[in-house]
């Protein structure tokens, strides 16, 4: 059974049309790339997953629920998904074990012990052992994105979004993040990326979407998107970004 079913999702913001009859199905366990220009719909397509925008048309089926119907408990359904986007939105006048523990304890009624336990697990799995009592203000920007990453993992999710984690990071720093996130695609950890990491989509993914003017105009497993991509547009785009 796939875990998140998008259907025909149209999303527009006035007369400009950011996403355009998108079909989706996700498997568990599967790591799904989305790739494309700038502006071409790949965030926002993350954010209507997460019910932080809201679709004009379609339907999104997450975990056998339709989570576009309008009496969904968006808060319930987000306490099933991770979400870490490109600013690392952490708290800076908490500890960084703090900024762990936080919804567990509060949202999912976790004990501080196990919370704490939990925290300090997954610093380790981002290579963070020995930050729990740092101040984000204090850490480098690849230091905080991993500290954003163990916090959606705090949560369990049974899906992980990320929006362009990497952007906003020096490139030195880059590396780092994306050796973290192969080790949770090696764990199983279904995932939803938009990104320009382009290696990594080859390497990681289980399958690419190539987005273009709000449409996903090919998706497939890597191999083929980007060895034998169908579309021209899909060539030009990778023409363009893939080192000759």
């Amino acid at each position: 059974m796939s875990l998140l079913e998008l259907s025909d999702i149209r999303k527009s913001y006035g007369d400009r049309v950011v996403l355009r009859d998108i079909d989706l199905v996700v498997d568990p366990h599967d790591v799904v790339c989305l790739i494309g220009a700038s502006g071409s719909g790949k965030s926002t397509m993350l954010r209507c997953i997460n019910l932080l925008e809201s679709v004009d048309d379609g339907q999104i089926i997450f975990d056998g629920d339709d989570i576009t119907d309008p009496r969904v408990d968006v808060q319930a359904v987000r306490r099933r998904m991770g979400m870490v986007f490109q600013a690392y939105n952490l708290f800076p006048h908490m500890t960084v074990l703090r900024n762990l523990t936080l919804a567990p304890i509060k949202v999912h009624g976790v004990s501080e012990d196990e919370a704490v336990e939990q925290a300090r697990a997954l610093l380790a799995q981002v290579g963070l052992t020995g930050f729990e009592d740092a101040h984000p203000d204090r850490m480098s920007g690849g230091q905080q994105q991993r500290v954003a990453l163990a916090r959606a993992l705090a949560a369990r999710p049974a899906l992980l979004l990320l929006d362009e984690v990497t952007s906003a990071l020096d490139p030195e720093l880059v590396g780092e993040m994306l050796a973290v996130l192969r080790d949770l695609a090696v764990e199983g950890t279904t995932m939803i990326l938009a990104t320009h990491e382009m290696a990594f989509a080859r390497d990681v993914a289980s399958k690419v979407c190539f987005l273009d003017d709000g449409s996903i105009l090919e998706s497939g497993p890597p191999q083929r998107i980007f060895e034998a991509p169908t579309q021209e547009r899909t060539r030009q785009f990778l023409k363009r970004v893939l080192p000759d």
